[in-house]
């Protein structure tokens, strides 16, 4: 509950305990607040067990932390063998690289091929200035990543 609490911090909050409570009234507060915890964890604890009865044997070995959406998809995703072929599929496919494509396709461009490399690095000092019919500047096509 506490793992990522250091030394410094510990000793921290009890000087501020001390200061705050008292050292004659800091072991009755320590009392009460730990006795709080205790049946905030019992009344958890009979909850869960008289909803788990309530679903049924069926229901033996559910957990609620499966109710969070993203631990119940990764659970179902884990334990169905079906998927290896759509993940496999998916690291084949670059959705970036085909959309550049259908962009390309769509204003009438060729697709640009890969800059050349020129002693292990890529020549960027060479680009060309495309022009259109009217003799302007074609824009460069827009990148929702680099902005």
């Amino acid at each position: 509950m506490f793992s990522d609490i250091g030394a410094l911090e510990l000793v921290t909050l009890v000087v501020l305990a001390v200061l705050v409570f008292g050292p004659d009234k800091l072991p009755k507060v320590i009392q009460d607040v730990s006795r709080f915890i205790r049946k905030v964890r019992e009344f958890s604890d009979s909850a869960k067990q008289d909803i788990r009865s309530e679903l049924g044997p069926e229901f033996k070995d559910f957990e609620f932390e499966d109710l969070n959406p993203k631990t119940f998809l990764r659970k179902q995703l884990e334990s169905n063998e079906d998927l290896k072929e759509l993940k496999e599929l998916r690291g084949t496919f670059d959705l970036k690289k085909e959309m550049n494509e259908v962009a390309d396709a769509v204003h009438g461009r060729e697709s640009a091929p890969a800059p050349a490399a020129v002693n292990g690095s890529p020549d960027l000092l060479k680009k060309q200035d495309k022009r259109d019919d009217q003799g302007t500047a074609e824009r460069p096509p827009y990148d929702s990543d680099a902005t």
